[in-house]
Order: C-alpha cells, then sequence, then structure tokens
C-alpha cells in the first residue's frame, strides 16, 4: 500500500476514514452533523473513534472537545449511545468523542476473559501471556492531532471523562497527556498504588464513585461518614496519597454538599495562586455505571461539563 492517506468515506450514518501509520493527518473536511465514525492505523491495527459533530458547528470558531473514555468491555459507540455526552455536546456546541479500546486476554480478580481494556497503569488487571499492550496514549495523542485538521479545535479546552477502567485511563492521561489536556474526570475508576509520578503539568482533577458500587462498597455507604470514610479506608487514603502527591494538592480537604444527592471532597493546590482543584464525589444511589439522567437521577455529562469548562490550559 502505498504511503500516505487512505480515505474510505462510506455515507450510511456516519462517515469513516482510515489512515495509514506515520501518514500526514486527514486534510479534508470530512464529516456530517451527528454521528461519525474513524479508524486510524496504529502500528497495523485499525484503531476506531466515533465524534459527534454538534448541528450548530460551522467551524467559525474554536470548539472545545470532550473525550469519554469506556470502561472494560464497552466500545466507543456505546458510550456515544449511553453517556449522554453527545446530547451535551449538541446542546453546548462541544464536539465530543468517543474512542475504542483495544481487545485483550486479560487476568484479574474473576479470572481469564478476552475483553476490551485500556492499556492504564498497572494494578487492575494483567495481560495474558503473548499479549503486546497498545500505545493508548498515542492513539489518544493521534486522535486530537487528526480532531485539530478536521474541526476548527479550542486546542486549551480538550478534556478527558472516564469511567471505570476508563477513569484509570483518564487518571494516566492527567499524568502523560496534560500538556494537551485542561482537566480530567474519573467515575468509578482510579489509581490507589503508592506511586508517585511526575506529569507534565499539574492540572485539575475530579473523581466520582457511587455509594452503592459494589467495586468499592461491600453494601451501600452512608454519606454522612464520607470524611471519616476517607480518612480511614485503605483504598481512598491510597487514592488521595496518589492524587495530592502527583499533582501537587494539600492533602488536607474540606467537605460540602448534601448528604441527600452528593458529598465533595475539595483539595487546594499547593501553589494558592492557581486556578484548579482537586475533587473526589460521592454520589448517593448511583451503582457502577455512568450516570445518564436514565439509569440514575444524575445527568453525569452535564455535572462534569458544568465543572471543567472553568479550566483551561495554559
Amino acid at each position: 500500500m502505498h504511503k500516505g492517506i487512505l480515505f474510505c468515506f462510506v455515507l450510511v450514518v456516519a462517515f469513516t476514514a482510515c489512515s495509514e501509520d506515520d501518514a500526514t493527518p486527514p486534510t479534508t473536511k470530512d464529516y456530517v452533523a451527528g454521528k461519525n465514525r474513524y479508524t486510524t492505523a496504529m502500528n497495523g491495527d485499525a484503531r476506531e473513534y466515533y465524534v459527534h459533530v454538534p448541528a450548530s458547528y460551522d467551524g467559525s470558531a474554536p470548539r472545545p472537545v470532550v473525550f469519554m473514555l469506556h470502561g472494560s468491555s464497552g466500545n466507543g459507540e456505546k458510550f456515544y449511545n449511553i453517556s449522554g455526552w453527545k446530547e451535551l455536546g449538541e446542546k453546548e456546541n462541544v464536539l465530543t468523542v468517543f474512542p475504542s479500546s483495544w481487545r485483550y486476554c486479560i487476568t484479574d480478580e474473576d479470572g481469564t476473559a478476552t475483553t476490551t481494556k485500556w492499556h492504564c497503569f498497572p494494578g487492575s488487571f494483567e495481560f495474558c501471556a503473548g499479549e503486546q499492550p497498545r500505545d493508548d496514549i498515542a492513539f489518544l495523542r493521534r486522535i486530537i492531532e487528526e480532531m485539530k485538521t478536521r474541526f476548527s479545535v479550542d486546542e486549551q479546552r480538550i478534556y478527558v471523562v472516564g469511567f471505570s477502567n476508563g477513569g484509570q485511563m483518564a487518571f494516566r492521561c492527567a499524568v502523560e497527556m496534560s500538556d494537551v489536556i485542561a482537566a480530567v474526570v474519573q467515575n468509578a475508576g482510579s489509581v490507589a498504588d503508592d506511586i508517585i509520578r511526575t506529569p507534565l503539568r499539574t492540572l485539575p482533577v475530579a473523581i466520582q464513585v457511587g455509594n452503592e458500587d459494589d467495586r468499592f462498597f461491600p453494601s451501600p455507604a452512608a454519606l454522612s461518614a464520607f470524611e471519616s470514610g476517607l480518612r480511614s479506608i485503605p483504598y481512598f487514603k491510597n487514592v488521595i496519597a496518589v492524587h495530592t502527591g502527583t499533582f501537587q494538592y494539600h492533602p488536607d480537604f474540606t467537605i460540602s454538599g448534601d448528604t441527600n444527592t452528593a458529598m465533595i471532597a475539595s483539595f487546594a493546590p499547593l501553589n494558592t495562586g492557581e486556578h484548579r482543584s482537586l475533587n473526589i464525589v460521592l454520589v448517593k444511589d448511583l451503582k457502577h455505571e455512568y450516570p445518564n439522567g436514565t439509569n440514575h437521577w444524575m445527568k453525569g455529562a452535564e455535572r462534569h461539563w458544568e465543572w471543567m469548562k472553568q479550566f483551561t490550559r495554559p
């Protein structure tokens, strides 16, 4: 196959664009309003992502971009359909992106399975012998470059939201992609090891967990015990240590919120002149799912956008 770019235009409900490894990014505005499916070649793999283009988008002004990273066994199209982010993007004239991770054989506490997984920092699962983990940071960076070519992108307002394994990947993005993203939200998944990392930039981070999420609590957690749980439950103590150490926040926190809806622990940056925060949020009645207003009273996309949009990358 010749070096360069191969465009495959399939207009059913979306465009598909295919590009070769090391190729120049696409140079045409190959999109329709609504759902667009793209593939890009990475080391011989065809990597997939979906982009929702709002009907009001006309390319006349740079627009924010939000990545929504799915959880284990999911894919970009699933979270395009169920997360609520395409609807938020339509309402706010935001470009929303839904990448698909790669499918692997993995082993975890539940045994061995073949499923989609983001290549986040080690800890929650192991790859089976012979598996070659893909470079998902390179993949997400490639998407950003292709988005900048196809669309008018506000490069200071690119955000990452992740669910479960996607939340763990969002943490990795906060460390290794903080030079290009403005803020990160981790939902129902984070990193709780004892490694303090050195991010490219210290940025705003939010972590959200449901009080009925059985991955964290054997029985529903009382929101009234949120503060004491953060100080005593090993997992949350580790999450706090990793995030305050990595992103340079004070280890002390203040509590706000309502025990009927959600409680928030807020951490201030060590440098008091910086406009950013670390928030840990416990949401009432939320199981292990991304809240979309149908599966739960909270519309996660709306709440998370309200928080993220106040931050821009310097």
